[in-house]
């Protein structure tokens, strides 16, 4: 039994891997989320911590007895992966999956569309920051870079690492909560790495 500390956990992302982790494991989750207001929670295995992923006592609070962080964030990720690599160098938890982008890395070949890539899509910015201030930690990290996502139900994916080419444009949610519990069981995994998840 793994327990997992889901941020973000009422984003499209995160409640999937919620729900895929409630249906495939029996690991305990904690949702953190600045309005967790409409999440039914599953006593026996769920709690609820309200707060925002820059407070360090809430992080602080959240980070004990996990084994595991998952980030499923949306805003400034750069200035939100700071306040978590900062509270988990304090804790006793060094496992983070965290969700950014394709295209970070200019990993986008021309058959699938380069013009996703950060060089051509300064939006991706944020993304890389993050990416880079995770990867710069200690931390037993593992940066995901899905594709665009829907909510398609196969699990039909292909991952690539950091420096090889982006293999596909789309991914399902499905397949993103897929690889997180992989990896949340599997710490060797993916470790210090950045992985291209998409469908295959």
């Amino acid at each position: 039994m793994t327990n997992v500390l889901i941020i973000g956990a009422t984003g499209s992302v995160g409640q999937t891997t919620r729900n895929y982790f409630l249906d495939n494991t029996d690991d305990n989750l904690t949702l953190m989320a600045r309005h967790p207001r409409g999440l039914n929670v599953n006593d026996n295995r769920e709690k609820i911590i309200q707060g925002d992923v820059t407070d360090q006592s809430i992080l602080a609070e959240a980070l004990k007895g996990q084994d595991v962080v998952f980030a499923a964030l949306s805003g400034n990720l750069a200035k939100m992966a700071e306040s978590i690599v900062k509270a988990m160098d304090k804790s006793d938890v060094k496992r983070l999956l965290f969700i950014t982008s394709m295209g970070i890395y200019d990993e986008i070949p021309a058959s699938i569309g380069a013009g996703g890539n950060l060089s051509s899509n300064p939006m991706l910015q944020t993304y890389r920051n993050a990416a880079d201030i995770i990867e710069s930690s200690d931390l037993n990290y593992t940066v995901i870079r899905p594709g665009w996502f829907d909510n398609s139900n196969d699990t039909n994916y292909e991952v690539t690492h950091k420096g090889e080419p982006f293999g596909g444009h789309n991914v399902s949610i499905k397949n993103i909560a897929d690889l997180v519990v992989r990896l949340s069981h599997d710490p060797k995994l993916g470790s210090r790495d950045s992985l291209g998840i998409n469908r295959k």
